[in-house]
């Protein structure tokens, strides 16, 4: 009996030091890669932003990534972005950047410095708040420029179109996302970037009248070196519970990133 006891002492010992050491060795490893997040800090989509932040540092303490975070762009320029390999444009309008933050992200994008995922906001493309069209940025996005919402928000269905591309690995043909605004632009940008997803008009719970036809809310396009995807669905922090929604979101981090 004493030799067991003394011989379950020790196994026990020895799993407790591999576990420690385990974590030391894990903890002296180089991060994978670096993300910037540009994100609101303000407006009605503060809770969305704060939600995120939170899921963000889990998923990056656990992925072993390092993530930092601005509220504004006017710290970025090229040496700013070469520090990153994933910017993630989190909620954040295409607009008030200034001149060396247009260029620098530009010359990111366009020469595949580093992978993008947009959400929400970032289609929000037009003049607003005195600001002009950034119109670089609407071509990017597909030649689109925003027209209207549902205010008052609606469930809907999203349809899968792309099954095979990385973004929707374990993700189904269809899937519910609920309280969302739904942007409509002039016109859909299908014909210049690559649709991964749309959402089904007719699904809409309430019904409304504010529908474009062709409505694609995931797509990434492929005239530029980046990887990248836009995602629309971004307001409310309840998508965070919707293990859909966070699938594609951890999938497209890791692809965009070239991980």
């Amino acid at each position: 009996m004493k030799f067991l006891f003394l011989k379950n002492k020790f196994t026990t010992l020895a799993v407790a030091l591999l576990l420690f050491f385990s974590h030391i060795v894990h903890a002296q490893q180089p991060p994978r890669f670096r993300v910037l997040a540009l994100y609101e800090n303000g407006g009605h989509h503060i809770l969305y932003s704060q939600r995120a932040k939170l899921w963000l540092d889990k998923l990056a303490a656990d992925s072993n990534f390092l993530i930092d975070y601005i509220s504004k762009p006017d710290s970025i320029d090229e040496k700013f972005l070469s520090k990153y390999e994933l910017f993630i444009q989190l909620d954040f309008p295409p607009y008030s950047w200034s001149k060396p933050a247009v260029a620098a992200f530009r010359d990111y994008i366009e020469k595949g410095k580093g992978g993008w995922i947009g959400f929400h906001h970032a289609s929000l493309l037009g003049e607003f708040d005195g600001y002009p069209m950034w119109q670089w940025f609407s071509d990017f996005m597909g030649g689109i420029k925003w027209k209207n919402y549902i205010p008052d928000f609606a469930d809907a269905t999203v349809n899968v179109e792309d099954a095979m591309h990385p973004c929707m690995k374990d993700v189904p043909k269809n899937f519910t996302i609920e309280k969302e605004e739904w942007y409509t632009y002039d016109k859909s940008p299908r014909p210049n970037v690559h649709v991964i997803a749309s959402v089904d008009e007719n699904s809409y719970y309430p019904d409304s009248k504010i529908k474009m036809g062709d409505h694609p809310v995931i797509w990434t396009n492929d005239h530029v070196a980046a990887r990248n995807i836009y995602i629309f669905m971004g307001h409310s922090p309840d998508l965070f519970n919707n293990p859909v929604y966070i699938t594609i979101f951890k999938n497209a981090i890791f692809w965009a990133a070239g991980k």
